[in-house]
């Protein structure tokens, strides 16, 4: 399907922006040098009659994306979080996109559900109420269950929102591949691999079942956090396009004036939600990855309450160190030893100069530190920064964009909390505990330790595997067998099973 058809979609998409008033927003708020905005006006009128109407009583931002689809939404709901990048109006306008979207009706979910459930509604909940949330995938409805008395919420897929996000992905593709045709440079950023990450992340987030699981697994890792809650699992209510949930009572993380009637302190919210995904992402190498305000809450007691998983983060060990390391080096001001860390991970080219890189780091690091944030132009940060990765030949990592992604959200919904908030400044404890505990001696010991686990699996087969060896040897005119790697597979499983043993030593000594 990706096709030169997708064409119109892409124009379409300019002529929206055109015919709502979105486009003169949206490149005001990017601060879009004139001739940009000339020429993007200029392209996008001749073809404005193509351009969906949207609905004329939501602001212009806000019209064109729902006009547009459910994956234009979803960037929209990631801007909304960034006041410091889009301006305070335009965020106030994409924040509805997290969850006030039109919904369908109550009818239709009651179909929904049944069908999915193999049971009459009637006869699983005692009471099923009009969409108290609708967001781009999905809608939720106030239940009570029928044999406990139980609140519960009950998220139901839209009906045929798969075919409408293939659509939209469809396109993407589209553009991407343009994108790299006529725009050599950005090749590095790999926009064919992004949309395919972004592509396999929508297709997780369309199953239910999967963010059931998902909502399973963080509830386990994350039950001792402080002052962090999930609602739990109705696994008997729930299947591939309906999804039933404990109820969370709280008020709207996004809207400050509730939560300062409820007496909450927005200062120490503020700090928690960026060191719990922190403590998240390093810590378990398993993260909510769609953190905006529309899905959080906080409860009576002060707690966060965090919901709707289908978008979760996963990331290895290794890859957590490296972060970590950066993360590390950014807040200690050590400059150079980010840079070193970019290239023994790999991230820069081995023929850039380590030392420009280090001071091209700092151009970018050193306006952050001891500055209000209120004075601080992310959007001119990014911008400078993009720059900075250009010259060096950095290449988009895919396994990070979640990551990433998720960084910048956090981040904003933490400030629209407290404006003045030092993001470096709360990170430092999360990021210092972590790497004091996996980068030093005891993290060697742990890792081979580990290491003697997998080993030990091998145990039963180091017999016939030296038997072999010492066959070969003592036969040399026996017809090779793959010699050198049976040889060096042998060197191997000894020199490891070495090392572990030597780890589990020095482990029951410590």
């Amino acid at each position: 399907m990706r096709g030169p058809h997708n064409i119109l979609r892409l124009v379409r998409t300019g002529a929206t922006l055109e015919r709502t008033g979105a486009m003169t927003v949206v490149l005001e708020a990017f601060e879009a040098p004139r001739p940009l905005r000339i020429v993007a006006r200029s392209l996008a009128l001749p073809f404005k009659w193509l351009g969906y109407k949207g609905d004329p009583s939501m602001p212009p931002a806000t019209r064109a994306l729902t006009a547009l689809g459910p994956a234009y939404i979803k960037f929209g709901q990631v801007l909304s979080t960034r006041p410091d990048v889009v301006g305070d109006d335009l965020a106030r306008q994409l924040r509805v996109l997290q969850d006030k979207l039109p919904p369908f009706p109550v009818d239709v979910a009651r179909i929904e559900v049944a069908k999915e459930l193999g049971r009459p509604v009637d006869e699983m909940f005692s009471d099923f109420s009009e969409p108290v949330a609708a967001a781009s995938i999905a809608q939720v409805h106030k239940a009570r269950l029928a044999d406990s008395g139980e609140e519960v919420a009950v998220k139901v897929l839209r009906p045929g929102i798969e075919r409408a996000f293939a659509r939209d992905v469809d396109a993407f593709y589209l553009a991407a591949r343009m994108i790299e045709l006529f725009s050599p440079g950005s090749r590095r950023l790999r926009p064919m691999e992004v949309i395919t990450h972004f592509d396999g992340v929508v297709q997780g987030e369309l199953d239910l079942r999967l963010e059931s699981s998902a909502a399973s697994e963080f509830a386990a890792n994350t039950k001792n956090d402080a002052g962090f809650q999930l609602p739990a699992i109705k696994w008997e209510y729930s299947a591939r396009r309906v999804m039933t949930l404990g109820w969370a009572d709280g008020v709207p993380m996004g809207d400050n004036d509730a939560i300062d009637d409820a007496g909450h302190d927005r200062v120490a919210l503020s700090e928690r939600v960026l060191q719990l995904f922190l403590q998240h992402a390093l810590r378990d190498g398993y993260f909510h990855a769609d953190m905006h305000q529309g899905n959080l809450k906080v409860a009576p007691n002060g707690d966060i309450i965090a919901y709707d998983f289908g978008i979760m983060g996963h990331i290895d060990e290794y890859t957590r160190r490296v972060y970590a390391e950066i993360l590390y080096g950014f807040i200690r001001k050590d400059y150079k030893r980010v840079a070193e860390v970019h290239f023994e991970a790999g991230y820069v080219p081995a023929d850039k100069d380590v030392d420009e890189f280090a001071r091209a780091l700092r151009a970018v690091g050193e306006p952050i530190f001891g500055m209000d944030a209120t004075r601080i132009s992310m959007g001119r940060l990014l911008s400078y920064l993009f720059e900075v990765t250009e010259r060096f030949g950095m290449e988009t990592r895919t396994e990070l964009i979640l990551l990433q992604r998720t960084m910048v959200v956090v981040e904003g919904v933490a400030r629209s909390l407290n404006p003045h908030i030092n993001i470096w400044q709360v990170a430092s404890p999360t990021v210092t505990d972590y790497i004091t505990k996996s980068i030093g001696p005891r993290a060697v010991i742990s890792d081979l330790t580990k290491t003697a686990r997998v080993m030990a699996r091998f145990g039963p087969r180091l017999p016939v595997l030296v038997e072999a060896a010492l066959i070969r040897q003592a036969n040399p005119d026996l017809p090779p067998k793959r010699p050198f790697k049976r040889w060096i597979a042998l060197a191997g499983v000894l020199g490891l099973a070495g090392g572990a043993g030597l780890a589990l030593t020095l482990g029951a000594v410590i």
